[in-house]
């Protein structure tokens, strides 16, 4: 069975297609015939904004050595711009390779699109790739269904909860009516497309990444730590010891039951120095006393009693 890339880049475009069969007519068969060349990359302009933006450096080298013995096998695709330039649709990590290679030209699938079915066919192309982390991935769904609906970010992210609800709350009349909707429509839509995740699984293992903290989120995005265990380290409020643990567990790569175990242990409230001096008293005392058998003895007896008084009174209070 061959690879994503070993397909031809053609069959890519049918998902798509698939993906925007109901948009503005853009895929019709005429704007599939895309044209292919060889540009020189430095006509190629990278856009104000990609759903990609980690890229790691030594894979980037890995594939520029590849780019070196073999050639860029698969085109990257593009849009005309004036001036006879270029701007890059989708390919920035084999358009980086490629100056690191230090090649002067690049293949490159052309199609003429508008603003607004650039930026889908940028999101979903991407979507497509199978290295691309969560956050990203959980950001270009988003701002994708953001874009086919019209639809605020911030609108959309609502309404995946709002299904949610609707399907915990059991009423089979309201989830009828939110799962009518076209944002329902086109959610459920865009998950079956795609092949991964489903959107209740979206909901509860993407969606919360995009509100981690800034720093919990840059090593996410860098590909260093399992978004679980961002997750679980985005709990502690506290800027340091959040820093703290990041740096731990990224250096001796934690597991996850490891790192709840040290959340657990910041988490615990602060004891005293008196209260453990307290506890350490009564567990020696506790030890003698039954050594000692102290009841033996009448005089002490009754004062062994008064005390055992006192101690049951003070139990009985809380």
């Amino acid at each position: 069975m061959k690879t994503k890339k070993e397909l031809p880049y053609t069959s890519q475009l049918k998902g798509v297609a698939a993906l925007l069969s109901n948009q503005s007519g853009a895929y019709d068969d005429e704007v599939q015939e895309i044209r292919t060349n060889s540009i020189s990359i430095s006509l190629i302009n990278l856009p104000p904004s990609q759903p990609r933006h980690y890229f790691d450096e030594q894979k980037l080298y890995e594939l520029a050595r590849s780019i070196e013995k073999f050639g860029v096998l698969e085109p990257l695709l593009v849009r005309p711009l004036a001036n006879n330039r270029y701007e890059l649709i989708s390919g920035e990590r084999r358009l980086r390779a490629s100056k690191i290679a230090e090649l002067t030209e690049v293949p490159v699938n052309i199609l003429d699109l508008d603003d607004y079915t650039t930026a889908q066919v940028r999101l979903v192309e991407n979507l497509q790739r199978e290295d691309l982390n969560p956050v990203e991935e959980a950001s270009a769904i988003i701002s994708l269904l953001a874009i086919q609906l019209h639809k605020q970010e911030s609108e959309i992210t609502s309404h995946f909860y709002k299904m949610r609800n609707a399907c915990d709350r059991g009423d089979d009349s309201q989830k009828e009516n939110v799962f009518s909707q076209p944002e329902s429509i086109a959610i459920q839509e865009l998950f079956k497309t795609l092949g991964r995740l489903t959107w209740e699984s979206f909901i509860k293992v993407r969606l919360p990444l995009l509100n981690l903290p800034d720093d919990v989120l840059k090593i996410l995005s860098s590909g260093k730590l399992e978004y679980t265990k961002a997750l679980a380290i985005s709990r502690i409020k506290d800027p340091e010891q959040r820093a703290s643990l990041l740096e731990k567990a990224v250096a001796e790569n934690l597991s996850l039951s490891a790192i709840k175990n040290l959340i657990r242990e910041l988490s615990a409230p602060a004891t005293s120095n008196n209260d453990v001096t307290l506890k350490e008293r009564y567990k020696t005392l506790s030890s003698q006393f039954l050594k000692a058998k102290l009841w033996d003895n009448p005089k002490k007896r009754k004062q062994l009693e008064k005390m055992l008084a006192t101690i049951e009174t003070m139990l009985n209070e809380d």
